[in-house]
């Protein structure tokens, strides 16, 4: 049995237990906010590389999130249509994931929303929280890294 935290669960398939942003909150690590913050400053040009509480976030489904994902069509749409999310929808994938704005989330939506749709909420969890784990240290992997943290093992998760 997994404890189950639903603040964590996106709809959208994108499991925030393997988020930098959710990690660095909780563990309350300021600078790891303020890196991120460089990071997507340069990606993202509406933000500002000072703006770290704005990626402070508790999970999608919590009521502080980052500043990426306050505003979020997906959400809105589970949310409008009753579901928890898009593995219940018999329109996925629609024209709000293929839309979504970064491939990498798109990718993971991809493969995360079928598999949580076949196999349910807690068997998607445990296989996310063992693909987000380094196969040399086993070290937790986050979203988007392409090489672990720890032992710079190269590795392509997402």
């Amino acid at each position: 049995m997994v404890d189950i935290d639903s603040r964590l669960l996106a709809p959208c398939g994108m499991y925030c237990g393997v988020c930098r942003m959710f990690e660095a909150t909780q563990r309350e690590d300021r600078l790891m906010l303020q890196r991120l913050a460089k990071i997507y400053a340069r990606r993202f040009p509406e933000l500002s590389a000072d703006d770290a509480d704005e990626l402070q976030c508790d999970g999608c489904l919590a009521t502080r999130k980052s500043v990426f994902c306050r505003d979020c069509k997906i959400r809105d749409c589970t949310q409008n249509k009753d579901l928890e999310g898009c593995h219940e929808c018999s329109a996925f994938p629609c024209s709000i994931i293929d839309s979504f704005p970064i491939p990498a989330g798109r990718k993971v939506m991809m493969r995360a929303v079928p598999y949580r749709r076949k196999y349910g909420t807690e068997q998607w969890i445990v296989a996310e929280e063992e693909r987000y784990r380094c196969p040399a240290c086993s070290q937790k992997l986050f979203r988007g890294e392409s090489a672990c943290h720890q032992c710079n093992y190269p590795v392509n998760v997402d």
